[in-house]
């Protein structure tokens, strides 16, 4: 190190001059506060908690749970089970009360059938059949759109119905995935159906059609 005024060689950590008396700058950097450091730009990103509450931009989306086609079968099944018995319990005395039941005691074998008899026989076929289908619809339109977002069926199975966003449908819409299984059932080979295998978020042709999806609640 050398004297900026006078130029004589002085020795490290002198603070003067040892001819002129000039004060001797260090040439030692001096070290800057950690303070001051500059933040990298994503610092003020936020930085998800332990808890899942925090959701920062870098990071992808939470993973749905898909409800699979095993899972949704069983659940049919039990809706199945649960409506028929339904059903069997309230039509079976709504038939004998009815043209059905008069037209079983007429019926003999060695007799020609009395035209009233088979008109009544196939009237209370179409009414059964038809308040049936309205049951079912009723059924799966009211449970998929109410705040379980699901039939029984579903429910014991931790089963919702959702749209596409994960939130609930309306009447309107369960109603349209009702109807649409229609298009599902005249497929051959129950491919409709069985697309809730195979497809990337698990949906059945009808779930296509009305926008919505199964899903596994947490």
């Amino acid at each position: 190190m050398f004297c900026s005024k006078c130029g004589t060689a002085t020795a490290p950590n002198t603070a003067f001059c040892q001819v002129c008396g000039t004060a001797v700058q260090s040439s030692t950097p001096v070290p800057s506060s950690p303070m001051s450091a500059p933040q990298p730009a994503y610092a003020a990103a936020a930085v998800p908690s332990t808890d899942g509450t925090v959701s920062p931009h870098w990071l992808p989306p939470s993973t749905r749970a898909y409800a699979g086609f095993w899972l949704r079968f069983v659940a049919h099944l039990l809706d199945s089970l649960i409506t028929g018995l339904v059903l069997l319990v309230l039509f079976v005395p709504i038939l004998f009360l009815t043209g059905f039941g008069a037209a079983i005691r007429g019926f003999h074998p060695d007799n020609p059938p009395d035209p009233a008899m088979i008109a009544a026989f196939v009237s209370s076929i179409v009414f059964v059949a038809v308040l049936g289908a309205a049951a079912g619809w009723l059924y799966y339109a009211y449970f998929e759109s109410s705040e379980w977002q699901a039939t029984v069926g579903k429910k014991v199975l931790n089963l919702v119905v959702t749209d596409l966003n994960g939130d609930r449908i309306s009447f309107g819409r369960a109603s349209g995935r009702y109807f649409a299984k229609i298009i599902s059932g005249l497929i051959p080979l129950g491919i409709g159906y069985i697309l809730a295998g195979f497809t990337e978020r698990k949906q059945a042709l009808h779930d296509m059609i009305a926008s919505c999806l199964v899903l596994r609640s947490q």
